[in-house]
């Protein structure tokens, strides 16, 4: 796969790239003040917004649609940042391209579908454009490489994997899991391909948002990509997620940054660092202990003996010791009455 490496069209890159600007672009004047502000913070190389926004229920805000390319054309007439947009289809894409937006870049919702990814390639064929290319909502690795393949084959080679995080039903800390091993095996499979982590999206909360940005960095991806807004509580769109400027500026100040070099000595010979994966695998224990509390509560005459018998049963069959077995159960029955 023939990839432009990042360094040769973002010059003089130094350290991690940094993609930040609100979720939603909401008034020129919001967007010249974001992109203001984030001008002054070092990494800082391309300013985001969302024109279109997909959103997941009607009647809530859906972005500004043309109307923000204007904008967005401003900022990097003003600031020299390059600008990106995300793009769901060709008229979108096709729009974008005219007004000289630099960065186009595929969502979750739009790589999930092979169709949709086409008519884009289509849309940017011979343009030479710079694309990101996010992971599908569902954790299917297939999909997020077709989709790179897809643009590749259209002639684009400046280009960035965004690890953004999957859906799933049970709820955890996290709005999106993580599934870090998915994307260490989309560095291993593509090792040509930059990627991108995109902290925001993952954590749903800004709270969570230094330690997935870190987990990142320690995993040796080229950088993130922050939603930021001036007053995020009153953003229009993902405000939980989103940081002021300033505090983005804390965030990337408080980042160890180290040498790509290192990066296979911590991982030991793993697909990612252990304690990424454990973190992952206590938080879904986690949310499934939730959900059998809950479940507990609507059995009005809950007897928990076969259900024990059950629970050594299978666990042995796993190969699990009956003592750990008989401990933990005994553990959780005491958490429900509690609860």
């Amino acid at each position: 796969m023939q990839i432009a490496p990042l360094e040769s069209w973002l010059s003089g890159l130094q350290g991690p790239l940094i993609i930040a600007g609100p979720c939603s672009a909401e008034t020129e004047e919001q967007v010249a003040a974001t992109a203001a502000a984030l001008r002054k913070m070092a990494g800082v190389r391309i300013f985001r917004a969302g024109l279109w926004k997909s959103r997941t229920r009607p009647d809530t805000f859906a972005g500004v649609g043309k109307a923000g390319l204007d904008w967005m054309r401003s900022v990097r007439t003003e600031t020299g940042l390059l600008s990106a947009v995300e793009v769901s289809n060709a008229a979108q894409a096709e729009d974008c391209l005219r007004a000289g937006v630099d960065v186009l870049w595929v969502g979750a919702r739009t790589t999930v579908n092979p169709f949709y990814v086409q008519e884009v390639a289509d849309a940017v064929r011979g343009t030479g454009v710079a694309m990101m290319v996010k992971n599908p909502v569902s954790p299917d690795l297939d999909l997020w490489i077709g989709a790179v393949e897809r643009l590749e084959k259209a002639g684009i080679r400046k280009m960035l994997a965004v690890h953004r995080g999957f859906s799933r039903y049970e709820k955890g800390i996290y709005r999106n899991a993580p599934y870090w091993e998915i994307a260490a095996e989309f560095k291993r499979l593509l090792p040509g391909m930059p990627m991108v982590c995109d902290p925001s999206h993952i954590a749903g909360k800004r709270e969570y948002l230094q330690q997935i940005a870190q987990k990142a960095l320690d995993m040796d991806m080229a950088g993130i990509m922050i939603e930021t807004h001036l007053s995020p509580d009153r953003a229009l769109s993902d405000s939980a997620q989103q940081i002021t400027p300033k505090d983005l500026e804390s965030l990337l100040a408080r980042l160890v940054v180290r040498p790509p070099a290192s990066a296979p000595a911590r991982l030991g010979g793993r697909s990612e660092p252990l304690p990424l994966r454990l973190d992952e695998i206590d938080e879904a224990l986690l949310a499934l202990l939730v959900r059998r509390v809950e479940a507990v509560r609507q059995i009005e005459a809950f007897d928990g003996t076969e259900l024990a018998r059950s629970w050594r049963e299978r666990g042995k069959a796993l190969g699990l010791d009956e003592k750990f077995l008989d401990a933990i159960f005994r553990a959780i029955q005491s958490s429900e009455r509690l609860s």
